[in-house]
C-alpha cells in the first residue's frame, strides 16, 4: 500500500526526525518552485527517477539548480545509458506520479529495488526540502535526518558529485 503524507509525518517522527511542511499550489518543476524556494530556507531538489536497459533503477536528488548531464551519467555511476523511468513504474515503486518525485518516496520502495544517489550540492545545504509524497507541499528535515530517513528505509545514500559531468572530455 502506497504511503500518504500522513504515513510519511508519522514515519519520520517514529525515526526522530523533526520536519515541517509548507502547503502550496502545485508545482510541477524548478521554475514553478521560485516563489517556495523565497520562503522556505534550506537547499531545495529536483528529483529524477530514471532506468537503463538491465532494468536498474535509478533515484536522484539533485539541488535545484544542478546541471546533470544524462548522456554521461551512466559512465560516473556503473550503468548502463539511462533515461527516465515511466510514470508506471515510478507509481509501482515509489508511488507517486510525475512532478511529485521525491526522496522521501523511498519509504514505499519496500522491496530495494531503487537505487538512491544524492548531490553532492545537495549537501552542502542544512536544511533540506521535498515533496510529502506530492508536489502540493515542501517538506524541511536537517540534512543530517534526511540520511537517517534514507537510511531507515534500507536504502543507500550515495553522494555523488554531478560537477564531474560538466567536463567536455568523455
Amino acid at each position: 500500500m502506497t504511503a500518504t503524507p500522513d504515513d510519511l509525518f508519522a514515519y519520520l517522527d517514529t525515526l526522530g526526525i523533526a520536519h515541517s511542511t509548507q502547503w502550496h499550489e502545485a508545482v510541477f518543476t524548478v521554475d514553478q518552485s521560485t516563489e517556495v524556494k523565497r520562503t522556505v530556507p534550506g537547499g531545495h531538489t529536483k528529483n529524477l527517477f530514471l532506468r537503463d536497459k538491465d532494468d536498474n533503477i535509478i533515484l536522484i536528488a539533485a539541488e535545484a539548480h544542478s546541471q546533470l548531464k544524462l548522456n554521461k551519467l551512466h559512465k560516473l555511476i556503473g550503468t548502463k545509458r539511462l533515461s527516465f523511468g515511466s510514470p508506471d513504474l515510478m507509481e509501482e515503486l515509489l508511488g507517486v506520479t510525475p512532478g511529485s518525485v521525491t526522496a522521501f518516496a523511498l519509504m514505499n520502495d519496500t522491496e530495494g529495488r531503487v537505487r538512491f544517489l544524492v548531490d553532492a550540492a545537495l549537501m552542502e545545504h542544512d536544511p533540506v526540502n521535498f515533496h510529502p509524497l506530492t508536489n502540493t507541499g515542501t517538506t524541511t528535515v536537517s540534512k543530517a535526518d534526511f540520511e537517517k530517513f534514507v537510511r531507515a528505509t534500507e536504502h543507500g545514500f550515495e553522494v555523488i558529485d554531478f560537477t564531474q559531468l560538466l567536463t567536455d572530455a568523455e
